[in-house]
């Protein structure tokens, strides 16, 4: 399907897992789109893949945190490509520490990332999205609406995401801009291979982040089908929801 033909998306984390999976799904939907992320060599591989599909593609080393290099991102996207139409906030970080133990900083740069990028991006996007009546799809998170073991700090960021995809799907529903969530569940990606336990953890509650097919996971394409869908005409009727996609995780 050629859903996105015409349309201009900027997504952040699209150096891998479930951002670079979206960037992919939207090249061969038709978009076209700027991508940026921390890491410059695989975001610039990412964007290489997808030049050579044919795909129109600018990608920005950003850092979602900082709101100097999210206004750069999001006027390079303007002047390139002359709108906006999507944006896809998929930049996150995930530590897993007992409450206790967790450092001020440690708590700050996960909400700094994952809520405060997502609330600048968005931010910065919706003058633009105004003029488009384009879409927002946020990452969340099953731990925005289930507890999480050892993941007070990630669970807060991501239901602050939740909270913050409603007040914008409110604010600019008659516009309309569309503001939805996606919250993965048991989904592979780089950053759930990289956490580690913290020292003396209770791993029998980790039963509680499994999927209905036990602790497996599904590719981050199954995210990207949603994305894709929720930012096209097939998804003009949605806003303010929070789709889960996560294996039947907290049903």
């Amino acid at each position: 399907m050629r859903r996105l033909e015409g349309r201009t998306a900027v997504i952040t984390g699209a150096a891998s897992g479930i951002g670079k999976a979206i960037a992919e799904r939207f090249a061969e939907e038709g978009a076209n789109m700027l991508i940026t992320d921390v890491t410059a060599d695989a975001l610039e591989s990412v964007a290489a893949a997808l030049r050579d599909g044919g795909t129109e593609v600018e990608a920005r080393v950003s850092d979602v945190s900082d709101p100097a290099s999210v206004e750069q991102t999001i006027n390079e996207a303007v002047s390139r490509f002359g709108k906006i139409d999507a944006l896809c906030n998929v930049a996150g970080i995930l530590r897993w520490d007992n409450t206790h133990e967790i450092d001020l900083d440690g708590w700050n740069r996960v909400l700094a990332v994952n809520l405060t990028g997502t609330m600048l991006m968005c931010r910065y996007s919706l003058p633009h999205l105004i003029e488009s009546k384009g879409a927002i799809v946020n990452m969340a998170s099953t731990a925005a609406l289930a507890a999480q073991p050892f993941g007070a700090a990630y669970a807060a960021s991501k239901a602050g995401v939740v909270a913050l995809t409603r007040n914008i799907a409110l604010d600019y529903g008659d516009v309309p801009v569309r503001c939805n969530a996606i919250a993965p569940g048991s989904i592979n990606t780089g950053m759930t291979q990289q956490v580690e336990f913290p020292e003396g953890a209770n791993l029998k509650n980790l039963k509680r982040i499994m999927s209905l097919k036990g602790f497996g996971f599904a590719g981050p394409e199954k995210i990207a089908s949603v994305a894709a869908m929720l930012v096209s005409d097939d998804g003009s009727h949605i806003t303010g929801e929070v789709i889960r996609v996560d294996g039947g995780t907290i049903v």
